[in-house]
């Protein structure tokens, strides 16, 4: 669609990434980009506009990244709560993941992403069962989805990963996948060597759970005499990049290898609090240059998809970490949010707003009370911000979310009940 938005505040990001705030218009053509400025742009043809959008000083600003979920784990929110990370993952959350089938994924997905639209989450880096499935619901929603495998010992192959990643790869502009690997503590020495192949042979990042709690480095090195950092860069898989969710315990070591290898730490505030598993060095990973991000993890987990939420944990957890109020600012944390995952996901087209870029764009409603006054709209965003001041979610250039309601295709009842059958059908 052609759209064009006036009277607007955007958000942007200046040559040294800096946050800036102009206002003017910005004018979509198709899926991306066309103008930002004050509404006189440079011989241009007319453009027919199929909807004009006074946006009435409010702000619209590039969409999250959540860089780290299992959005098809929807179906255990609120299921096996209470409980460490070990017990919560084998006793509960695994066996009743062996009940689910392709089909059953389905509605838990949308489910997932209708949750990421009220976020103002445009793109989701998911891992998952039966990545085609999964790619071919973000097709059907309109929504932009990055994945990456999830292959362990207890289901999978090297030659399973391979195909996905083609088929995957293939499917639609709103689809890719990367090379991973659920984990060092699930996945035998001979899988993790396959996957260094394969992500030499298609010169793809790698991503995988990376020292989430302190028992799975402490049995790493027990095995390896290394962390799952170092075993991992020693099997040769960061030659392209890529990065680890969670990185609550990375040493030194590690660190070097991140920043040396140009990896991303993906950090799930909320989800680590919820399974006490830690809090990550946010200030040491900024300090050393690594890229971070932010995922909220899965919804069973967690249990939200709200990244408002992981912001405010992000920044003020870092805080208390270090005793410094002044250690992580929140202009940082939004970048991690939105520019910061873009990077970890290869989403070089969806990092920012600007001519040229995707039209991943969403709409803040700044004339709440949780906003005002703006003595600093990003502080704001990251310190009161909240689901309810997302007023519009677009993707791609399709508004997939406007004043509540949905845009993609599904009734949200029949997404509801659908959801609640998969579980209510398990042993």
């Amino acid at each position: 669609m052609n759209i064009r938005f006036y009277n607007a505040k955007i958000l942007t990001l200046d040559k040294e990434e800096n946050f800036e705030i102009i206002q003017g218009e910005l004018w979509v053509k198709g899926d991306s980009i066309y103008y930002i400025g004050d509404g006189v742009a440079p011989e241009a043809e007319p453009i027919a506009w199929e909807r004009e959008i006074d946006v009435e000083g409010n702000l619209l600003m590039p969409g999250f990244k959540n860089a780290h979920t299992h959005t098809a784990m929807t179906f255990l929110r609120s299921f096996a709560d209470d409980l460490p990370l070990q017990e919560w993952l084998y006793n509960r959350v695994f066996p009743k993941e062996g009940q689910l089938t392709e089909e059953s994924i389905y509605y838990l997905n949308v489910l997932g992403i209708m949750e990421y639209l009220t976020s103002g989450i445009t793109s989701n880096f998911d891992m998952y069962f039966y990545p085609p499935k999964n790619a071919q619901v973000s097709i059907d929603c309109g929504f932009r989805t990055v994945q990456v495998s999830g292959l362990n010992n207890f289901g999978g192959s090297i030659e399973i990963v391979e195909e996905n990643y083609n088929i995957v790869n293939e499917m639609s502009d709103l689809t890719s996948m990367l090379i991973g690997f659920h984990a060092e503590y699930t996945t035998s020495l001979e899988l993790m060597e396959g996957i260094a192949g394969l992500a030499q042979k298609y010169k793809s990042p790698v991503f995988m759970h990376n020292s989430e709690t302190a028992l799975e480095v402490k049995e790493c090195i027990d095995r390896w005499g290394m962390t799952p950092t170092q075993i991992t860069d020693k099997l040769g898989m960061y030659e392209y990049g890529g990065g680890g969710y969670h990185c609550v315990y990375l040493d030194d070591k590690d660190m070097e290898i991140f920043k040396n290898k140009n990896m991303t730490a993906v950090t799930c505030p909320a989800s680590n609090l919820k399974l006490a598993s830690g809090i990550a060095p946010i200030k040491k990973f900024v300090d050393m240059g690594i890229n971070v991000a932010i995922g909220t993890d899965g919804p069973a987990s967690n249990n939200a998809l709200d990244m408002f939420r992981e912001m405010y944990l992000c920044s003020t957890l870092a805080k208390v970490r270090e005793m410094d109020a002044e250690c992580v600012a929140a202009e940082k944390i939004l970048y991690m949010a939105t520019t910061g995952g873009a990077k970890a996901m290869g989403l070089e087209d969806c990092d920012r707003l600007a001519p040229g870029k995707k039209a991943d764009i969403i709409m803040l409603d700044l004339m709440q009370p949780n906003m005002q006054p703006e003595n600093n709209i990003v502080k704001n965003i990251v310190y009161s911000g909240s689901k309810q001041n997302v007023t519009m979610t677009m993707v791609n250039g399709k508004i997939l979310y406007e004043n509540q309601k949905f845009n993609i295709g599904f009734d949200p009842k029949d997404v509801y009940r659908e959801a609640t059958r998969v579980i209510r059908a398990m042993e």
